[in-house]
């Protein structure tokens, strides 16, 4: 079974979101403590690995047209 790369694209920006729900919730008096800071890490990437399957998908898209 194939998983399209729209709704990984979802998926990662709903765990990016989630970490940063989860990072703000963390966030105490400060967020300069390590568990903040990772979460705010964790979820940069899920963001950036979310846009890129976006743009993988619009990249199959436009391939598959010219076709």
């Amino acid at each position: 079974m194939k998983v399209s790369p729209t709704l990984m694209g979802f998926v990662y920006l709903f765990l990016g979101i989630l970490f940063t729900y989860v990072a703000i919730l963390s966030a105490d008096e400060t967020i300069w403590n390590f568990i903040t800071i990772l979460l705010a890490f964790f979820a940069t990437l899920d963001f950036g690995v979310g846009i890129r399957m976006f743009i993988i998908h619009f990249k199959i898209k436009k391939h598959n047209k010219k076709k």
